[in-house]
């Protein structure tokens, strides 16, 4: 089973969408599960989210632990053997988590999966395909969960940069073999973490200081 997991911070304008693509995956519903992890949001997220309780288990955080905390807390959650994040401002193709589980469960060597994937705006225009392998993204990639446990989860001391600091650690022990399909949607919008300097620096620095010694 795969548990796919969605964390959101103020991000109720776009919560809906991420959602419904994956409720509207063609792997049968009872092969994976939909977790989603409001963290701490002041908007109208806690709202939409309402509506979805009876199809995703959900999870509102009393206080704002961050990104990388948030995540770990979906992962100590998930029941299944796979896991899957996608961020509450993307979306995902209907087939994502057929393709990606069909890799894992018929080839025994491969420790995750990734697919490339389409830069979209705001209304879902496609932008570009990007390949994962050029330019990697944290969420996409299908992971055996029991080898996140391995290298120790999210490093919750990043607030940016998460993503790159578990690819090292992950890379010391695993591999993550690129479906060149584009089945996932990276959207780009003026909120995007990203785009915030100051935690993207102190990001750095943080990588800069655990890995470079």
């Amino acid at each position: 089973m795969i548990s796919l997991i969605i964390t959101t911070y103020n991000y109720a304008s776009y919560v809906e969408r991420a959602i419904r693509s994956a409720l509207d995956q063609s792997l049968d519903n009872h092969k994976y599960e939909i977790l989603v992890v409001n963290d701490a949001s002041t908007d109208r997220t806690k709202a939409v989210l309402e509506n979805y309780q009876d199809e995703c288990r959900i999870y509102n955080l009393e206080e704002n632990v961050g990104l990388s905390a948030a995540r770990n807390f979906g992962i100590r959650k998930a029941k299944g053997q796979f896991v899957m994040f996608l961020d509450a401002d993307d979306y995902i193709h209907r087939d994502l988590l057929y393709i990606t589980k069909l890799h894992l469960e018929e080839n025994n060597q491969l420790d995750a999966v990734c697919t490339d994937y389409w830069l979209v705006d705001e209304r879902g225009n496609h932008i570009k395909h990007v390949s994962a392998a050029e330019e990697p993204i944290a969420c996409g990639i299908l992971f055996r969960k029991d080898f996140l446990y391995n290298i120790g989860l999210y490093d919750e001391a990043f607030r940016a940069r998460e993503e790159e600091d578990l690819s090292i650690r992950w890379k010391k022990k695993y591999g993550v073999h690129r479906i060149l399909l584009p089945l996932y949607r990276y959207r780009m919008h003026s909120n995007n973490l990203t785009k915030d300097e100051e935690a993207m620096d102190f990001g750095a620095d943080l990588l800069k200081s655990k890995h470079q010694k």
